[in-house]
């Protein structure tokens, strides 16, 4: 009778400490601790407000040197290009293919270097130069915000820029440039989501 008071107290202790750290875990999710999204926020002006966090967010790629224009000549130090989306966005095109309201991408520009420390060739990334969020607003328009290299908030940039019929133009998905993305290319294929650009 001892025994099994013992084995049932004892199995009773570890079933309470399993609760404890499946509930915790499921709170820490909940909490965005798994997800590392962030509100799309504005001010009353209609600005969008600076996204601190979004270097935790899902990284989709780099390019160096990148340009839609024809250039005379060879830049030594061309600058790196970091695209970021929200973590909520990148899983639904996951599933779908498609961009949901609400998706922020970040264009990050960086300066590259050629020499530093031990690096005999090739380039790294150096110095902040630029940040730009694309954004699919509520209404499911895109619009385009500039930081440049600091966090204030950001008005949208005019509807008439180039930046908005390039996009339009040339975007693989819904005005993104889906065709420079590999982890997010054969999605938009399989999803039949894709216009080739």
């Amino acid at each position: 009778m001892e025994k099994s008071s013992v084995f049932l107290r004892t199995t009773m202790q570890l079933m309470r400490l399993m609760w404890f750290i499946v509930a915790g875990f499921s709170l820490l999710v909940a909490g965005g601790f798994a997800s590392n999204d962030e509100p799309l926020r504005f001010n009353a002006r209609g600005e969008m407000l600076f996204p601190e966090h979004y270097r935790e967010w899902v990284w989709l790629s780099s390019g160096l040197g990148m340009s839609y224009f024809p250039s005379t000549h060879e830049n030594q130090n061309p600058n790196f290009d970091n695209v970021f989306v929200s973590p909520a966005a990148y899983r639904a095109f996951m599933s779908t293919g498609t961009w949901p309201n609400a998706t922020v991408f970040m264009l990050e520009i960086r300066a590259s270097r050629n020499r530093g420390s031990i690096n005999l060739a090739g380039h790294y990334q150096g110095d902040l130069q630029d940040v730009e969020a694309h954004v699919k607003k509520a209404d499911g328009h895109w619009a385009f915000y500039p930081f440049g290299n600091g966090n204030k908030p950001a008005a949208a940039i005019p509807h008439g820029a180039d930046c908005y019929s390039c996009h339009e133009q040339h975007g693989a998905v819904d005005t993104t440039f889906v065709q420079f993305y590999p982890t997010l290319l054969n999605v938009a294929r399989e999803k039949k989501t894709l216009t080739e650009k």
